[in-house]
C-alpha cells in the first residue's frame, strides 16, 4: 500500500488589479525613455554657428518652428573623428543616429539673418517643421484622471480594513459582510471547560449547540428550533469567551462580527452587509451568527437626535429585523448576540421569534468567582498556600475579566521580585491595584494629612465593624493608589437580592463614618469625603424617588422617567421640594448617629487610627484582635451554640425560636 502524500498541485498566482497600474507606469516610463535615448547634447545658438556650422560637418539642421527648437545632424564621417566621439554612440553603445545636437532659438529674425550669412548655407540641407509632442498631451490628459483613481483606492481599501488580500476588489466589496468564518478547518481553543461561575447560562447556550447537532431529537415532539438568543450582562462577566466556547463545541460553521462592522459611512452599506451575512450564513446552514455589542445597531429607532435626515442605523436596524425573522426555522440558523445594554434596544428586535431567549450573565457570586480562580490559575506556579476560596472572599463583585486580570497582574508582580512562585501577598497587591490603582510611592503625605486620612478610614471600619447591617470589612488602608485615593476600606458584599431601610441606612451610615470621625476627632472636615458624598446622595434620592422607602413621598417610584417624559418631570415643584428635603433629613439623620456611634466607641477609633499609622494596612483578623470580634459575630456563634446544646425534646425550644423572630424583626 502506497502511503505516499499526494503532490499538491501547485498554487497559481492570484491576479492582482495593480498589475495593471505597473504596467501603464511601465508604458509610460518606456516613452520617455524610448523618446530620449538618443544621445543629444544641449549647445548654445553661437557655438554652432562659430564652430560647428563653420566646419562643414552638419549633415541636416532641422528647426522645429512651434517649439523654437534647433535639431543638428551630424555627416557620417565627422562621426568618425575623435573630436564627436563622445556622442557617435547612444548609451546602449550603438550608433547615434541623431539628432546631435540641439539648441534654443532666442528669435527668429536673428537666426535667419545669421544664417544668410553663412558661405555654406546651401549644403546644410535646412528643413523646417512642426511637431506635436502627442506623449506629453496624452499624459497630462489621462494623468489627473489615474491620480483621482489611485486615491478613491486608497479611500476605499482604509474603509473596508486595508488588508492586501483582495486588493482593488475591495471597492467593488464595501457591501459585503466582514463576519469572521470559524468552521472545521478553523482551531478554536475555547471549549466550555474554559468557562466557569455560568453554570446556568453555560447549560442554556449548551443546548443551543445540542439543537444544531441533533435537531430530530427537538423537532420530534413538534417543537421548534429557537431562532435567537440574547445574551446579557455587565462588562467582563464573559458574554463574548461563551461564545467563543460555542464555537469551539459546535461542530457547525460559526460567524462572528461586531455590531459596528455593519454601520459605514455610505448609505446602503449596513443593509448589504446584513444581507450578504445572512446569504452565507443560509448556504452553509446549519450555523451559528455572532453579532457582539448589538447595540451598536439594535437602538430604539426613533431617539436619534437628528431628525429629517436619513439613518443608516436605522435601515441597518430594519434589514437585520427582516432577515431574522425571514428564514425559515428548519435552516437551522440561529442568531447569537451580546450586549450590556439590553434598556436601549429596540423592542422590535427583542420579541419571541427574533430572541427567543434572554440569557442573563451576572457577576459570580463567591462560589463563581472560585471556580474563575480555578480557571485562571491553571497556567500560573502558585505557592501551596494559594486557595482559590480564598482569593474568591478577597475579590468581592470581581467578574471574570477582573479576575483574570488579577491573576495575571499578581504573575508580573512575583515576576518583577524575582519569585519562583506566585505568593499570597502578591495576589493581595494585585487585587490593590485592581480596585484603587497603581500604589503611588512617590506621593509624599505630610504627616498631618496622613493622620486625618488614618482617622477617616479607621471612621469608615468602626461604623461598619458595629452596625448590624453593615457588610463585613475585609481590608483598609491609608496607601495612596491611583489618581485621588489616598485610602480606603474594602468590604465583602453580602450577596442579598432585596435590601431592606435598615440596610440601606446602615450602608449611608458606614459610608458617613469618615466625614464623622474627622469631625469628631479634629473639629473640621476635610475635602476627603467627596466621593462618600456622591455615593450617599445617590442612595438616598434612590431610596426617597426610587424604591418608595420615605413615608411622606409615598410608595412613587420615578425610575427611568426620561424616555416618556422628556421635556420634564412627573411631579410638581412641590413634591421636588419634599424630596429634596427628605432626602436631607434622611441624611442628617443617618450623620447624627454615625457621630453617636464614633463618640461611643472612641477608643476603638483611636485603637485602630494609630496602628493604621504604624502599619498602613489592616485586615479582618487585626480589628479582631485589636478591638474583638463582630458583635453580631458573637451573636450568630452564641445562636449557633445554643442550637448545638439544645435537644428538640425541650419544652423551650419553641421560646427561643420565638425571640429570634422578635430579636431580628428589632
Amino acid at each position: 500500500m502506497n502511503n505516499k502524500p499526494t503532490p499538491k498541485a501547485p498554487k497559481t498566482p492570484k491576479f492582482n488589479f495593480y498589475w495593471i497600474y505597473g504596467i501603464i507606469a511601465l508604458f509610460l516610463l518606456s516613452f520617455q525613455f524610448i523618446g530620449s535615448s538618443g544621445a543629444k547634447n544641449e549647445i548654445s545658438e553661437n557655438k554652432f554657428f562659430d564652430e560647428i556650422a563653420q566646419s562643414g560637418d552638419v549633415k541636416q539642421l532641422i528647426i522645429v518652428r512651434n517649439q523654437d527648437l534647433a535639431e543638428v545632424y551630424l555627416t557620417a564621417e565627422a562621426l568618425e573623428s575623435e573630436e564627436y566621439q563622445n556622442i557617435s554612440k547612444n548609451m546602449f553603445g550603438m550608433k547615434n543616429t541623431g539628432p546631435h545636437y540641439e539648441f534654443t532659438i532666442l528669435s527668429f529674425e536673428n537666426f535667419q539673418q545669421k544664417l544668410d550669412q553663412l558661405p555654406n548655407v546651401r549644403e546644410l540641407n535646412i528643413k523646417t517643421t512642426k511637431r506635436e509632442n502627442w506623449g506629453f498631451d496624452l499624459l497630462s490628459l489621462f494623468f489627473p484622471i489615474i491620480i483621482i483613481v489611485i486615491i478613491w483606492m486608497f479611500i476605499m481599501r482604509r474603509m473596508n480594513g486595508g488588508g492586501g488580500i483582495g486588493g482593488g476588489d475591495q471597492i467593488f466589496s464595501i457591501g459585503k459582510s466582514k463576519a469572521s468564518l470559524f468552521d472545521k478547518d478553523s482551531t478554536v481553543n475555547v471549549t466550555f471547560k474554559d468557562v466557569a461561575g455560568l453554570a446556568e447560562a453555560k447549560e442554556e447556550v449548551a443546548e443551543i449547540v445540542d439543537f444544531l447537532k441533533s435537531p430530530k431529537k427537538y423537532t420530534s415532539l413538534g417543537g421548534k428550533i429557537p431562532k435567537g438568543a440574547l445574551l446579557v450582562g455587565p462588562p467582563g462577566t464573559g458574554k463574548t469567551l461563551l461564545a467563543k466556547a460555542m464555537a469551539g463545541e459546535a461542530q457547525v460553521p460559526f460567524f462572528s462580527i461586531s455590531g459596528s462592522d455593519f454601520v459605514e459611512m455610505f448609505v446602503g452599506v449596513g443593509a448589504s452587509r446584513v444581507r450578504d451575512l445572512f446569504k452565507q450564513a443560509r448556504e452553509k446552514a446549519p450555523c451559528i451568527i455572532f453579532i457582539d455589542e448589538i447595540d451598536a445597531i439594535g437602538r430604539a429607532r426613533g431617539k436619534s437626535m437628528m431628525q429629517g435626515g436619513n439613518d443608516e442605523r436605522e435601515n441597518t436596524l430594519n434589514q437585520l429585523l427582516v432577515e431574522m425573522d425571514g428564514f425559515a426555522s428548519e435552516k437551522g440558523v440561529i442568531i447569537i448576540a451580546a450586549t450590556n445594554r439590553p434598556d436601549v434596544l429596540d423592542k422590535a428586535l427583542l420579541r419571541p421569534g427574533r430572541f427567543d431567549r434572554q440569557i442573563g450573565i451576572d457577576a459570580p457570586g463567591i462560589k463563581g468567582r472560585e471556580e474563575i480562580f480555578k480557571v485562571h490559575l491553571k497556567p500560573i506556579k502558585t505557592s501551596d498556600d494559594i486557595k482559590p476560596a480564598h482569593l474568591a472572599a478577597q475579590a468581592p463583585g470581581f467578574a471574570g475579566a477582573e479576575i483574570a486580570n488579577v491573576c495575571n497582574e499578581a504573575a508580573l508582580i512575583a515576576a518583577r521580585k524575582n519569585k519562583k512562585q506566585v505568593e499570597m501577598e502578591d495576589f493581595e497587591e494585585a487585587v490593590d491595584r485592581s480596585i484603587g490603582g497603581l500604589e503611588r510611592k512617590s506621593r509624599l503625605i505630610a504627616p498631618a494629612e496622613k493622620k486625618i486620612i488614618a482617622y477617616h478610614e479607621a471612621g469608615h471600619a468602626i461604623a461598619g465593624w458595629f452596625l448590624d447591617h453593615a457588610d463585613p470589612l475585609v481590608k483598609v488602608t491609608i496607601i495612596p493608589r491611583g489618581i485621588a485615593a489616598l485610602g480606603y476600606a474594602q468590604y465583602l458584599p453580602k450577596e442579598d437580592f432585596l435590601r431592606t431601610t435598615e440596610q440601606l441606612i446602615d450602608s449611608i451610615c458606614m459610608t458617613l463614618g469618615g466625614r464623622a470621625a474627622e469631625e469628631l476627632i479634629f473639629g473640621k472636615i476635610s475635602t476627603g469625603a467627596q466621593n462618600d458624598l456622591e455615593r450617599i446622595t445617590k442612595l438616598a434620592y434612590g431610596m426617597v424617588t426610587v424604591y418608595g422607602m420615605d413615608p411622606k413621598v409615598g410608595n412613587v417610584s420615578f425610575n427611568n422617567f426620561s424616555d416618556e417624559y422628556a421635556f420634564g418631570k412627573p411631579y410638581s415643584e412641590d413634591t421636588a421640594k419634599m424630596i429634596d428635603d427628605e432626602v436631607r433629613k434622611l441624611i442628617d439623620e443617618a450623620y447624627q448617629r454615625t457621630l453617636k456611634l464614633l463618640e461611643d466607641k472612641r477608643e476603638e477609633l483611636e485603637i485602630i487610627a494609630q496602628r493604621l499609622l504604624e502599619k498602613e494596612v489592616l485586615f479582618r483578623h487585626d480589628l479582631e484582635e485589636l478591638i474583638g470580634k463582630r458583635p453580631q459575630d458573637v451573636a450568630k456563634e452564641q445562636a449557633a451554640l445554643n442550637e448545638t446544646t439544645t435537644t428538640p425534646s425541650e419544652e423551650s425550644s419553641s421560646e427561643n425560636i420565638t425571640l429570634t423572630e422578635d430579636n431580628t424583626e428589632a
